[in-house]
This record gives structure tokens, sequence and C-alpha cells, in this order.
């Protein structure tokens, strides 16, 4: 995996979650990529990052770096994750007959408990792929 494809992806994704990224946000994008190219890399015991990671971690590393990243905005720049829609998540999805539900405001859980739980989700997202790839460390 090449760093920068990695970046591109990082871009795209915050965009599906209706983060606007500006040019401030690029320095610290760049270091939350290469910052879970690391951790991948360390977790799996590939030798040469991010070279080594798979295509088939390329995801788990994205979103993972967008884990970080919004934890990071979250403790230094709040104001700016104002726009994100925290409020509807789909919370069912039945095939058969078509029914699907949404979590709306799931609760009483207020903007930063969502927050908090979708910077959780994104950054434990694609343990048993982690898992999968990992190597022993001779």
């Amino acid at each position: 995996m090449v760093l920068e494809d990695l970046i591109r992806l990082i871009g795209l994704r915050l965009q599906m979650f209706g983060y606007i990224v500006t040019e401030g946000d690029n320095s610290t994008i760049e270091y939350q990529a290469e910052k879970a190219a690391q951790y991948v890399c360390n977790y799996c015991n590939f030798k040469k990052c991010p070279d080594d990671i798979p295509g088939a971690l390329k995801f788990v590393t994205v979103d993972y770096a967008i884990g970080e990243f919004l934890e990071h905005k979250k403790t230094f720049a709040p104001n700016a994750l104002s726009m994100l829609n925290l409020d509807i998540a789909v919370k069912q999805i039945k095939a058969g007959d078509m029914d699907t539900t949404f979590a709306v405001g799931e609760g009483s859980k207020t903007h930063e408990q969502r927050l908090d739980a979708f910077i959780n989700y994104l950054k434990s997202y694609g343990k048993t792929e982690l898992m999968r790839h990992r190597r022993i460390k001779w």
C-alpha cells in the first residue's frame, strides 16, 4: 500500500461522513495515515511499512486513521466536527420484504456520546482482519 493512496482514501471517507477537509487538515491527515499504517504493521509484524500492508487491510487502516483523526479534532477543534450528522444511523435491516429501521437519536445519547461511540467503532473495526494477517515475529 502506498501512503499517498491511504491519504486519498482518508479524504474520500471523511467526505462520506460529511466532513469537509480543509488545507489545515492535511498535515494531521498525513500524520494519522502514517500512524495508522505503523499500527497495522506493528500489530501484524510487517517488516516494510506501509509497503507490506495488503489490500485486504486497506480499509481497516483507513478507518483506524479516521478514528484517530476525529479523536484529534474532538480534542483540539471540537467545533470543526459540528458538520458530522450522527443522529441517524441504520439500526436494523431486514432482507425479506425490506424492513429498514433508523436509530434516530438512539435514546438520550448526547452528540458527544454518539461521536465517542463512532470513534471507538472506527478504531476497533477490523480486529479480526488484522488477526488473520498477523505474522509470527522471529
